[in-house]
Parts: C-alpha cells; structure tokens; sequence
C-alpha cells in the first residue's frame, strides 16, 4: 500500500467569529490521500474547499487535531517553519495562472527561486526549467513574456513554475475555471499527465462536475463544514 502524502485525524478548523455571522467550523474526522494519488475536492462556494487547501498549504495553521502533509506533521509548526515546507514539498497551479509581466517564460518558471532564498537557483534548475518548457511545446518561446504568449501558453508556463521545485504534491484551485470544455480538458489531461510520469500527489480542487467525473477519489467538503460560510 502507498504510504500516504496526505492524512487527516480529528482535523478541526474555526474562523474567528465576525459579528452578526454564524460560526463555519471544518471537521475533518478522518481523510488520505496515498502517494502519487489524484484527488478532487469539491462542493458548493464557500463550503471549505480554499480552506482546506490552504490547511493542507499550511497558509492556515493547524490548531485541533492532526494534519500531515508530505512526511510532516503540520501542528504545533511555526508559520517559517510552515513556509519551509510548502517552500520544498508544494506546487501550486492557481485559477488565473499569474505570470510576472516583464519576465520572459524561462524566467517566469524560475520566479520561485527569487521568492524564497531556500531554494538554489543553480545551473541545474535552469535546466530543469528549459526542459519543462521543451517538454511542454514551449521550447521555442522561453524568452518571450506573456503578452506575446497565448493562453493556453501562459498556462503551460504555469504550469512549469508548480512543477520546476519538484515538489511531492501539485495543489490546483480551479485551475480549469471560465475555461471551455475543450481546453478545460487539455489542461487536465496536461496536468494529469505530468503528476503521474513524475510520480506526484495531485489534490484538485473544483465545482465542474466534467472535472470530478475524471477523478475516482473525490472529497465533498461541504459534508465536514458546519454551519456558515467559508470567507
């Protein structure tokens, strides 16, 4: 059996109350996710979902309960040391696939390494960088910058920036969102493809019932949240 990327015991998550509101509360009993498995959430807006990911992220500290993410139990963690471990175990797809505007595709895919002084940015991660890019139909267009890029390149683009640290776990916040059927399904199948020739836990989240028909694990967060509504 695969060991787990991600597990869950008794996870409860609360924001602070605002006035006039009721109270959301996330409770997570128990949940895995195995290694190198694919897995959707999903459900209603402000049922949970970003919480969760950005539990699972740990943007958002855990207070009851267990969450391990990665080989690393994420309670009791200070925010740098949570930073440390998204920094090295983390890839991050967002919906609008932000791109820096004045730096090229080589570039835009290196960006994590300028962020955060943990990680090297030496020859071999240009490499790594090109050969996404290559891998990716881009091999051509590194040095272009995203205006001179079409969408589905700049997603492409996007999509080697998540994967260039090689982290273990890809973590997607509707990345197929406002898209068409067809390119909603390439960029999963592009996704897909890329988390199981490498190996890599992909958790996907998203309301598209096209994109939770292709995932035979899914999680309907709305189920483990109690009352209110997510911010």
């Amino acid at each position: 059996m695969s060991p787990s990327a991600i597990a869950a015991d008794s996870l409860r998550f609360a924001y602070p109350r605002r006035a006039n509101d009721p109270p959301f509360q996330l409770h997570l009993p128990s949940w895995t996710v195995p290694s190198g498995g694919r897995v959707a959430l999903f459900g209603p807006s402000g049922c949970g979902k970003s919480t969760l990911l950005n539990l699972v992220a740990g943007v958002l500290p855990v207070t009851q309960g267990s969450l391990t993410v990665a080989g690393r139990e994420l309670r009791g963690l200070s925010d740098a040391e949570r930073r440390a471990h998204r920094i090295r175990s983390l890839g991050f797809v967002f919906q609008d696939y932000p791109l820096v505007a004045h730096l090229d595709a080589l570039e835009n895919v290196l960006f994590p390494f300028r962020l955060n002084p943990a990680l090297t940015l030496d020859r071999a991660a240009r490499t790594r960088a090109t050969e996404l890019l290559g891998e990716l139909g881009l091999g051509d267009k590194t040095r272009r910058r995203p205006r001179a890029l079409s969408q589905g390149e700049r997603q492409r683009v996007a999509i080697a920036r998540a994967l260039v640290t090689r982290p273990a776990i890809v973590l997607a916040d509707e990345p197929t969102a406002g898209l068409d059927p067809a390119r909603s399904s390439a960029v999963l199948s592009l996704l897909e493809g890329l988390c199981d020739d490498r190996g890599l836990t992909l958790l996907l989240v998203s309301h598209d019932p096209a994109v939770l028909n292709r995932f035979d694990n899914t999680l309907a967060v709305g189920d483990f949240s109690t009352s209110g509504e997510a911010p």
